[in-house]
């Protein structure tokens, strides 16, 4: 050690009394063995970088993914209700392995009685969307929705899920076995690297009711429709059998679909020809290949005109869609539709819709986009009014936030499901209420309800459907990163719609006790909603606005969307990416955020004022008998004088000596000796610093701060001084590293800057979720409280039954029954 640094030692006990204070360590102090690096790296649980996935987060020199492209043929019995159709597919394995079988998903064996999903499915619990309960106390019955049993008689009225009629190459008959909602189909001879097959599968299914058993696709039935027997909306979605996906990172995918998680799939080019109907209109992925044969000249002319119009165009208005509705038909008409390098097909069919559309120039290799909705009647002004223009909207905020749109259309589709996206396609739920003088109004909720639904679902096409993440295995990956966009996107359309996404909005669920990780499999999530959607997309808000600012955010995003565009992120490549592109650690965020279930909860505990002594004695005596003062007086001490009381020494004066003149604190020339001993063993430069310090006379501000929730996170300030000013302080993270439990900082502010309050986050940016506790001094919590009147118990007990048994028995339409 030199002697500069034992000179530093000896005069850190002088200089650094603040930091050597016992109250302003005791703080930090760690229990031995409980220490736990909250900063660790997270290459301890992310894969080993590879030549297919580098550890930049980008895709590696070999990388490689599967293509399959289809070519299908089906037609819609809309009496039926049913789906028939064949399919031709062409798989190309661009794996380095030799493939033996093929993995299939039949997603439509979900909805039989024998499925995975239908067994273990429980009655009521965590988690669990059914509309049953039970009482846990078991002294009041379960309850069983009308809902509940619509699903129940539904299965048991229908054969659901696929019929495999054939499933052929080359003419011949493929071996193949179903289990659950998959298929294995054994190939008749190994599919080498680089090398293709072709085979055909040809399948039917009935098409569920979407209303009856809460789906992702299916029909809706208007019964009270123009049309003698009604009219349908036909939603078909998981519709054909789809190849799963072969990765990697995992190999096939073949995750049974239980439900909640969704999908993993491959890109490839699709060829669908649809057989519906002569009077319905298609919604599809795709372009429209044959519009000459299903679409009138001026329907014809009408799209034309809405490729270049200011605001949207009917391409089908509402009175013909209304004579639509009256009419119906036993003639078909085919719509065939093409889609290149797309992960999935989706495509919707009625009489009842209405078309709107307008087109979108913008820069990127897809000069236009064509924005179109489909809609019913009961869409109304909410749909001609908000749902093409959220459909702009959308490409153009998430455009700036990741790439060119690369499809050619967008759309949006009224029916039964409330929120479902595909490519170029999603399906959207909120209506209008038709009132009894034949107008049709809406209330704010459907308003916001309908602007955010279409925001989110059209947004899904960028993710996953273009960056392809595995939604199966995590959710939050597509759904997430989505959320927070749209987040985005939506405050840009009305700031003042709840989005979801403020880190005040996911703090009920961070502190629950059902809480589970971001990244635990989609299936086993307790709550999906705040799990998957609200808390990683609150995360990447936090991210953007807090810890990285958005110039370092909004690059390192875009370069994870350009990266992987087309292609399979997994988590790690985004954890990776983020990190490199904005060049920031965040292995301590995404470790916190994503892993555990550690909330925040940053409690500032004490704020001590110190001052610097001088060792001068003649002052800091001194100071020291004005502490001594400032404490309150003995309440006895205090009486005695009210009663007059003298102390024995004003009574006798003859008895006074030195140390009733002076005190502990009165200061001798030994003090002052050693005072200017002290000065003079200092050097120059030491004691110009000691001396600039007294004379500056500074405020030194010791804060003690807890970390209750576990999670660490940046300590934002807001001090306020007793001049009436405010000053804000941004201290990084990386203060817990060494001591995550609990930290002091010195904060050294200017003799005329007297600190008055101290408030920990003071603007809700970090999702701390208990406020009270950041503030010093503590606040008088504001609430509320109401007046109430106890309501009587509604126990069969307690109810007159013998007035109850007079009342007069109504008929179905709510008149009195004479009888």
């Amino acid at each position: 050690m030199s002697t500069r640094q034992k000179r530093l030692l000896w005069l850190a006990p002088v200089l650094g009394l603040l930091v050597q204070a016992p109250f302003a360590s005791a703080a930090i102090k760690q229990t031995k063995g409980d220490f736990e690096d909250k900063f660790r790296q997270l290459d301890e649980v992310l894969p080993t970088p590879n030549v297919y996935r580098n550890a930049a987060g980008e895709a590696g020199h070999q990388y490689w993914q599967q293509q399959v492209d289809y070519v299908i043929n089906a037609k819609l019995d809309e009496e039926k209700r049913r789906i028939d159709a064949s399919e031709k597919i062409s798989y190309h394995n661009n794996s380095p392995d030799t493939l033996k079988y093929l993995w299939i998903q039949l997603d439509q064996n979900k909805f039989r009685d024998d499925s995975m999903s239908a067994l273990t499915t429980t009655f009521g619990g965590i988690g669990n969307r059914g509309p049953a309960t039970q009482s846990a106390s078991g002294d009041s019955p379960a309850k069983l929705s009308m809902g509940a049993l619509r699903r129940q008689q539904f299965v048991d009225d229908h054969e659901l899920g696929y019929q495999i009629k054939a499933v052929e190459s080359a003419g011949k008959a493929l071996h193949h076995v179903i289990v659950g909602t998959l298929m294995r189909v054994d190939l008749a001879t190994p599919l080498k690297p680089g090398k293709s097959v072709d085979f055909t599968i040809e399948f039917g299914y009935n098409i569920v009711e979407e209303d009856a058993v809460s789906a992702r696709s299916g029909y809706e039935h208007f019964p009270d429709d123009e049309r003698e027997g009604g009219n349908d909306i036909f939603l078909l979605a998981q519709w054909f059998p789809r190849l799963a996906a072969y990765t990697d990172y995992e190999a096939w995918t073949n995750k049974e679909f239980i439900g909640r998680g969704e999908f993993t799939l491959e890109f490839g080019n699709y060829d669908v020809s649809m057989t519906v109907p002569a009077d319905h209109i298609v919604s599809s992925t795709g372009v429209l290949q044959n519009p000459k044969d299903v679409l009138t000249s001026t329907q014809r002319k009408r799209l034309e005109e809405a490729k270049t119009a200011d605001r949207p165009v009917f391409i089908v208005t509402a009175e013909e869609a209304l004579e639509n509705e009256k009419e119906g038909t036993g003639k078909t008409k085919t719509w065939r539709f093409k889609a290149d390098n797309v992960r999935d097909f989706a495509w919707a069919s009625s009489r009842k819709f209405m078309w709107d559309a307008k087109g979108v120039e913008q820069d990127g290799p897809q000069k236009h986009v064509m924005a179109m909705s489909f809609y019913p009647k009961e869409g109304g002004d909410l749909w001609k009014k908000y749902s093409t223009e959220s459909v702009v909207h959308t490409l153009d905020v998430y455009n700036r936030f990741t790439f060119s749109y690369p499809y050619p259309t967008a759309q949006s589709v009224n029916g039964p499901v409330g929120g479902m996206e595909y490519p170029m396609i999603s399906f959207n739920g909120p209506r209008t209420e038709l009132q009894d003088d034949g107008s049709r109004t809406y209330s704010l909720s459907e308003k916001r309800f309908l602007i955010g639904v279409v925001i989110h679902e059209v947004g899904h096409n960028y993710f996953p459907m273009i960056v392809n993440s595995d939604e199966r295995q995590w959710t939050w990956m597509d759904e997430g990163l989505n959320s927070f966009l749209d987040g985005v996107a939506g405050r840009e359309w009305d700031p003042n719609i709840p989005w979801g996404v403020e880190p005040r909005d996911v703090t009920g669920y961070m502190k629950s006790s059902s809480q589970v990780p971001i990244m635990t499999q989609s299936d086993s999530v307790l709550h999906l909603g705040p799990n998957a959607y609200t808390k990683p997309a609150v995360a990447l808000n936090i991210l953007r606005e807090t810890i990285l600012g958005r110039e370092l955010f909004d690059f390192a995003f875009k370069e994870y969307a350009q990266r992987w565009m087309f292609k399979r992120p997994t988590p790690s490549d985004f954890f990776r990416t983020m990190e490199e592109a904005s060049g920031v650690d965040l292995d301590w965020f995404f470790r916190g955020w994503f892993y555990t279930t550690d909330h925040v909860d940053i409690s500032l505990d004490r704020v001590y004022k110190l001052r610097l002594d001088t060792k001068d004695p003649d002052i800091d005596l001194a100071r020291q008998r004005e502490a001594e003062m400032e404490k309150p007086l003995s309440l006895t001490d205090e009486r005695n004088r009210e009663e007059g009381r003298k102390l024995w020494v004003e009574r006798f004066d003859d008895i006074k000596d030195f140390y009733d003149d002076n005190d502990q604190y009165t200061p001798t020339n030994k003090d002052r000796n050693k005072y200017r001993e002290f000065l003079n063993k200092l050097e120059p430069w030491e004691r110009e610093t000691f001396e600039r310090a007294v004379r500056e006379d500074k405020n030194y501000y010791v804060m003690d701060f807890s970390n209750l929730g576990g999670l660490v996170m940046p300590i934002l300030l807001e001090m306020e001084f007793a001049d009436g000013t405010k000053q804000s302080m941004r201290i990084p993270a990386e203060i817990w590293r060494r001591t995550p439990n609990a930290v002091s900082k010195l904060v050294v502010t200017d003799k005329d800057k007297e600190l008055v309050s101290v408030t920990v986050d003071p603007r809700w940016e970090t999702a701390d979720v208990d406020v009270e506790n950041n503030y010093y001094p503590r606040r008088i919590i504001p609430s509320r409280i109401e007046a109430y009147k106890a309501k009587k118990s509604e126990a069969r007990t307690s109810m007159d039954l013998m007035q109850d048994s007079k009342a007069e028995l109504k008929t179905d339409d709510g008149e009195g029954d004479d009888n």
